[in-house]
């Protein structure tokens, strides 16, 4: 859901880059400019949401989710083949870096606000909250103004004479400001009235609802992305990208 994630916590380091060719889009930045590394990190965010084949980094939007399998809370979830969208529209409110003592390494934290949409197929069964639920078809879930902080550790690889950025770990925190609308279809094997009363109250409780069914869609999302954006760390040398 917060698929928007670490698509920002790319940006953050792009921000610091210098122009070059694999990365015109870049605007370089010192670390300690957080207005320029924000400024600059929402300029390059929807060209790297688009994908940058000549880096091997695939569209992030749209960005296809395979599967999130998990249980807990005494829910099991089965999501296969989402779709998400918006992630190029994400509006970037803050950016900041620091050393945190390695050589060359560095703590960034990004902070998004982003409005997206999922869609593709569920299989649910257990208790949602008051309610048992189970079904299984389409679903589409729409977040609206989802602000996500993602904090990156990085370190760096010396190969063929060159240094490079390395993702080490990551982390990441998130809450909705407007709202989030459910729509699962098919729940209670098309028992319309059941499915009608567990919708109204998935979609008049949507925050409780969404801390119940977000994390491990989170997760999922945040280390596709992850996966994608460390390409361009892998292909790109650090004395192309830092200023500092």
């Amino acid at each position: 859901m917060k698929a928007g994630v670490f698509i920002a916590v790319l940006v953050c380091a792009c921000a610091k880059m210098v122009r070059s060719d694999s990365v015109p889009f870049i605007t370089p930045c010192y670390a300690k400019d957080r207005a320029c590394l924000r400024s600059s990190a929402q300029r390059a965010l929807p060209a790297i949401a688009a994908g940058l084949p000549g880096l091997g980094v695939r569209s992030l939007d749209p960005m296809l989710v395979e599967r999130v399998l998990a249980s807990q809370a005494g829910l099991s979830m089965d999501f296969t083949n989402t779709t998400v969208r918006g992630l190029r529209h994400c509006r970037v409110l803050d950016v900041q870096m620091r050393d945190v003592g390695r050589r060359r390494g560095r703590e960034m934290s990004v902070e998004l606000q982003c409005s997206v949409v999922l869609e593709g197929d569920y299989h649910l069964d257990g208790r949602l909250l008051l309610f048992p639920i189970q079904g299984k078809g389409p679903y589409k879930i729409i977040i609206r103004d989802i602000v996500v902080k993602v904090t990156l550790d990085t370190g760096e690889r010396v190969a063929d004479g060159h240094h490079y950025w390395t993702v080490l770990g990551w982390k990441h925190s998130a809450h909705v400001l407007t709202n989030v609308h459910y729509r699962f279809d098919n729940l209670f094997n098309g028992d319309k009235g059941l499915a009608q009363t567990v919708t109204r109250f998935a979609n008049s409780n949507w925050r409780n609802i969404f801390n119940e069914l977000s994390p491990p869609i989170v997760k999922a999302i945040v280390a596709k992305i992850v996966r994608e954006t460390s390409k361009l760390f892998d292909r790109v040398p650090i004395r192309e990208l830092s200023l500092d």
